[in-house]
């Protein structure tokens, strides 16, 4: 029973308190350390468990950062007049995504983002053209400088009918084409011969890396007034029980 208890304590963190009460030799020292090294290659649910808790607390630590640069950067998110979104201005929740229409998982959360606009009519989705991928295929920037023109010319809607229609073609990870790109565009009532690529997109791609974020799509789920550190979400990646789950928590 010694021998069990001992090897727990001590990975229990319990070893100051036999410490502050019992002087060990080296020797004794020594076989305390190869019973506890037994104890945990018997009972290796316990590493794991340390292992996960402290993969859990970096995970913590790293979103309260990001939320806090999210807390920062407020204005830009929520403010920005050439930024496309649907939904009203004046909404009290908003979700706001930075994406790439050439990413794979942009394009597989993407029928959920269109779910969640009909669901959630009151909320406000801000869509950040984030094109990652520019530098290796081109129609990435051009898709995300047309979708900026669509809804400059056009407004929400057209620009919603645009964003799910390149969505729609399933063409991402260097399929997308710039003729694609047109004649979306077009279909969502954009006159061509008016398109003037601009670098607004860049503004995007710094507040991505403001926000700590490393990959499409990253998206924030806030309100509009009010937002602290435990009222403002994260989403790293294609989560959609969290997307979903952030929502209900602030439409209540």
């Amino acid at each position: 029973m010694k021998k069990l208890i001992l090897p727990l304590a001590l990975t229990l963190g319990a070893h100051s308190a036999f410490a502050a009460d019992t002087t060990f030799t080296p020797e004794q020292e020594a076989k305390i350390g190869e019973i506890a090294a037994q104890y945990l290659v018997d009972n290796p649910e316990f590493l794991i468990k340390a292992s996960q808790k402290l993969q859990q607390q970096q995970l913590d630590q790293q979103a309260n950062v990001q939320k806090s640069a999210v807390l920062a950067n407020q204005d830009a998110l929520l403010n920005d007049k050439t930024t496309p979104f649907t939904g009203p201005k004046t909404a009290k929740v908003n979700v706001i995504e930075f994406f790439d229409y050439q990413c794979v998982y942009c394009f597989k959360i993407s029928p959920t983002i269109e779910k969640l606009q009909k669901e959630y009519p009151n909320v406000r989705f801000i869509f950040k053209e984030t094109p990652i991928f520019g530098s290796r295929w081109e129609p990435s920037k051009y898709a995300a400088q047309m979708g900026l023109e669509v809804f400059a010319q056009k407004g929400s809607n057209a620009y919603n009918q645009y964003h799910n229609g390149i969505y729609a073609s399933g063409l991402n990870e260097g399929k997308l084409t710039k003729d694609v790109v047109d004649s979306t565009a077009t279909s969502a009532g954009i006159d061509i011969k008016k398109f003037k690529p601009t670098e607004n997109y860049q503004k995007n791609l710094q507040l991505f890396s403001q926000l700590g974020f490393k990959g499409t799509p990253a998206l924030v789920v806030m309100p509009t007034n009010g937002a602290t550190v435990d009222n403002t979400y994260i989403i790293n990646g294609a989560d959609v029980p969290t997307l979903t789950n952030a929502l209900k928590i602030l439409t209540k």
